[in-house]
Parts: structure tokens; sequence; C-alpha cells
């Protein structure tokens, strides 16, 4: 498969994998609190990746290990967390669509800090883009005026995290391979998300049905749409650019809001035709 069609083959399977991710978080926080749920998901993905990928460690140079660290700490550490606790105040449609200013931050941090290129169209895409963001999150605010929007600033934060470990990984990391990267960045945080863990109450309610429960969603998090999800968003980065990779995000909130209409959540018009203008900035920006 050549690489145009490749990372587009790539950016809808992440779509996939990062869309589901936000009601396996909802699901997960039914029998654990937001930190327990954000180590668990590090502790599965650490140890699904040491499994398949300890080899590749020692392709990582030692000089790079810095850029590794900050990766990790960027991509997942912070955020793991971040969006878990906001899902206990913001539904996780509302979180998704949110998520979806990490192209316009990682344009703007890839252009002032990084002193990356950027086309106008790129940017107007990406405005487009936020364009039916704001769409979605006025539709849905009929269903969501009672949640406490206040918790979405931590989402926010998050989408920072994001452009700044795509930009990281662009500029430092683009002759590391993916594999080597995603497993380097579980073993820093590894032990750090132990600790964090058995300073909660986790070792209390271990053996709750709620708890295994939990954990199962989790785990598919952690594994999936963490791990194997990580690979291969490195591997967008590196085949194609930043502002490509993080446009993922305006096709999550699709994919989440699909699956809350599994869940007995209504999609309105508004929704889809916010969908539909997302669509076009992603395009838009990523037109040659």
């Amino acid at each position: 498969m050549k690489s145009p069609h490749l990372k587009w083959f790539i950016l809808i399977a992440l779509a996939l994998i990062w869309g589901s991710s936000f009601i396996l978080i909802k699901k997960g926080l039914i029998g654990l609190n937001p930190f327990q749920l954000g180590s668990l998901r590090i502790i599965f993905c650490a140890v699904f990746l040491l499994i398949v990928g300890f080899r590749s460690l020692a392709a990582i140079p030692l000089h790079q290990w810095k850029y590794v660290a900050l990766t990790s700490l960027f991509g997942t550490f912070v955020p793991a967390y971040l969006f878990a606790i906001a899902e206990t105040k913001v539904s996780s449609s509302i979180c998704s669509i949110l998520n979806s200013l990490t192209p316009l931050n990682t344009l703007i941090l890839g252009s002032v800090v990084f002193g990356l290129n950027f086309k106008r169209s790129q940017f107007l895409g990406v405005l487009i883009g936020l364009v039916g963001t704001a769409v979605l999150i006025f539709s849905g605010n009929n269903q969501e005026g009672s949640e406490n929007y206040y918790y979405s600033v931590l989402v926010l934060i998050a989408t920072i995290c994001y452009a700044t470990n795509v930009n990281l990984i662009k500029k430092y990391l683009s002759d590391v391979k993916p594999l080597s990267i995603t497993a380097g960045n579980f073993v820093v945080m590894l032990v750090p998300a132990i600790i964090i863990l058995f300073l909660t109450d986790f070792r209390t309610k271990m053996d709750l049905p709620t708890t295994h429960h939990a954990m199962l969603f989790v785990m598919i998090l952690g594994v999936v749409g963490t791990g194997v999800a990580n690979v291969i968003f490195y591997k967008l980065i590196q085949i194609s650019s930043p502002v490509f990779a993080s446009s993922v995000t305006y096709l999550i909130p699709i994919v989440a809001i699909l699956w809350g209409v599994l869940d007995n959540e209504i999609l309105t018009p508004f929704q889809v035709f916010g969908a539909f203008i997302i669509l076009g900035g992603v395009y838009l920006a990523n037109k040659k």
C-alpha cells in the first residue's frame, strides 16, 4: 500500500479505535475512580508493549531517551488521568468533541514553538473543523446542560499535551521506530502508574465484581486504545505531518457519538451536520 493511501487508512483506523475509547472510559469509571482507571490503563498497556516490543527498546539511542520521556508525559501519562477525571462530570461524547481542539493546538505550537511551516489552507481547514466542533457542542447542550463544564478545562489541557507530543515526535523522534517510541514511553510510565494506583484504595476493592467488570473495559482501553493505537499513530506522524496526524481528532467525535446512539443517546440532525463540517475541515487542512 502506497504512503498516500496508507496514511488515510491509518487515520480511519485510529478514529475507530480512539472514538471507542471514551465509552470505554465511561464504563471503566463504574467500579474505578479516575486515578485507578488512568493507572490501570497505563499498566495494562505497558505489560502488553513489553511483551511485544521489549527488544525494540535497544533501537532508541541513549541521547533520545529524554525525548521519549517527554513524549510519554505529554502523549499519555497526563492525558490518561485528565480524561478520566473529566468524564466524572462531563459526558464521553462532549469530551470527544473537545478533543478536536488538538489540531489547532498542534498547528499553533508547531509554528510558534517548534518552527514548523504550515499553509494557509491548513489553518483554514483547522478553523472549519472547529466550527463543526462548535456545532456539535451547542447541539448537545440541551441534553447535557446540567453537567459541570468547568471539568472540560481538563480536556483542553489534555489537547495541549497531545499537540506538544505530536510536535516533539515529528521534530526529535522521526528516525525512531514507532514501536520503540511506544514501548519506551510505557517503560518510563510504568513505575509511576503503579505507585499512583496503590496510593488509592484499589487493594480494598480488588475482589469486587464491579471492579473486575470495570478492569475488563480498561484492559481493552489500555491494550488496543492506547498500546496498539499509539504505535500506528506514531507511524502516521512519521509518514505524514503533525497536522494531518492530529486531524484524527476531528473524526473521533463521530465514532464516539455513534457509540452514544448504541448506548441509547440521541443523535440530532445538528450533530450530523457538524460531523460533515468536520470532515470538510479535515479534507481542506490536508489538501495539497
